[in-house]
């Protein structure tokens, strides 16, 4: 049986792997393990490894990683206590082949303590572009170090090959969020509104807002004219989801609950919604607004409008749905006001997701289960003819 460890970090990361991960649970030729760490283990994100337990997996190892700072020598200290932690896992689990995805802190860790035990790397979402962001760096590096390779788009499997990656250990899969909006049954409106204890308005959005980790000016900064542009509107009912454990993001966190604390009737804030309402919410959506990857990959498929602000999600590929603004409150406003006009809304309807519309899980194990892994980790650089 072939011996692969599953490495999670975040619950949006965890969304995207279930269906592959219980693909993987499933197949007779598999010895499945999982690691959880990062925000999965910390009280302040929702202790989210809950629901992967719920979710009827076995937890092989709680790696923790995250401090209780979200400076930028907090991050960097995580960065090394995960490289020792994870080599250590390793060393006890000895898998395989690591299966990943994305481009977080705790994950470059744990595939810098995979590189140097000689373990095979397979890597989800690389070849995307986050230019704001030391995500950016944090993916291509992730990439060099990997030797399996799974792309959202063929764009972004032409840049995992300029990189140097052999071609026949590249595969473009489809973004694996669309796998949940394909298989869940998402709810519905009552139900939703039961499941936040919240009631929709006229007008309602959905709000997620991560630190640009590469901008000069501050998250604090940035999200204090996002809810400046936000009180614009009237009858309007605002769901935050909080961010990550990037730098400056409890800042935003503070900010968020000062806000619903005074505007308790019309905005509500949840750490983590799970895939099911999340994906449920934005059926009922007016507009997403923020710079999460989500308003670029799967708000598309619903044929809603997502408010992308500032510099986060820079060099992504884009659906017409989505409308590119500053992080200034006219501008903001703006982008709003084109999102809820008629004529927009009319052009929503034949807007495509350029991430496709296909499930990943099956195609990716298939790749897991039969890549011969013989000499693998001994890359050759693959030049561009």
């Amino acid at each position: 049986m072939r011996k692969i460890c599953v490495i999670t970090g975040t619950r949006a990361e965890y969304g995207l792997l279930y269906w592959t991960m219980k693909a993987l649970q499933a197949d007779n030729d598999i010895d499945l393990s999982i690691c959880v760490t990062g925000m999965h283990l910390s009280p302040e994100f929702g202790l989210t490894y809950k629901k992967i337990l719920e979710d009827g997996f076995i937890i092989n190892e709680k790696v923790e990683t995250l401090l209780s700072s979200d400076t930028t020598i907090g991050v960097s200290k995580s960065i090394g206590l995960g490289t020792i932690s994870f080599s250590e896992v390793f060393e006890r689990i000895n898998p395989d082949l690591v299966l990943v995805l994305g481009d977080r802190y705790e994950i470059f860790a744990a595939c810098t303590a995979a590189m140097i035990s000689r373990i095979p790397i397979a890597h989800c979402h690389g070849g995307e572009a986050t230019e704001g962001l030391i995500d950016e760096a944090i993916r291509h590096s992730i990439t060099k170090m990997s030797q399996i390779h799974f792309t959202s788009t063929e764009e972004y499997k032409n840049r995992v090959i300029q990189l140097g990656e052999q071609p026949k250990n590249v595969y473009n899969v489809g973004a694996l969020g669309i796998e949940n909006i394909n298989k869940l049954k998402l709810l519905t409106k009552p139900e939703f509104e039961e499941s936040i204890d919240f009631k929709l308005k006229k007008i309602n959005f959905l709000v997620t807002f991560h630190p640009v980790t590469l901008d000069n000016l501050s998250a604090e900064a940035q999200f204090k004219e996002l809810l400046k542009a936000l009180d614009k509107f009237e009858d309007t009912a605002i769901i935050f989801t909080k961010p990550n454990s990037d730098t400056d993001g409890r800042i935003i966190i503070q900010l968020i609950d000062e806000y619903v604390k005074e505007n308790s009737g019309k905005a509500v804030a949840f750490t983590s919604l799970g895939q099911l309402r999340y994906l449920s919410a934005i059926q009922y959506m007016d507009v997403v607004v923020g710079n999460s990857s989500s308003g670029l990959i799967e708000v598309p498929s619903f044929k809603k409008a997502t408010i992308n602000i500032g510099d986060r999600q820079q060099g992504r590929v884009k659906a017409a749905s989505v409308i590119d603004c500053d992080t200034n409150s006219e501008d903001i406003e703006k982008a709003i006001m084109k999102a809820l006009s008629l004529e927009f809304k009319e052009e929503l309807k034949s807007s495509k997701n350029p991430y496709g519309e296909k499930n990943s899980s099956i195609e990716i194990v298939e790749v897991l289960k039969n890549t011969d892994l013989n000499g693998i980790v001994k890359k050759q650089f693959y030049n561009l003819k």
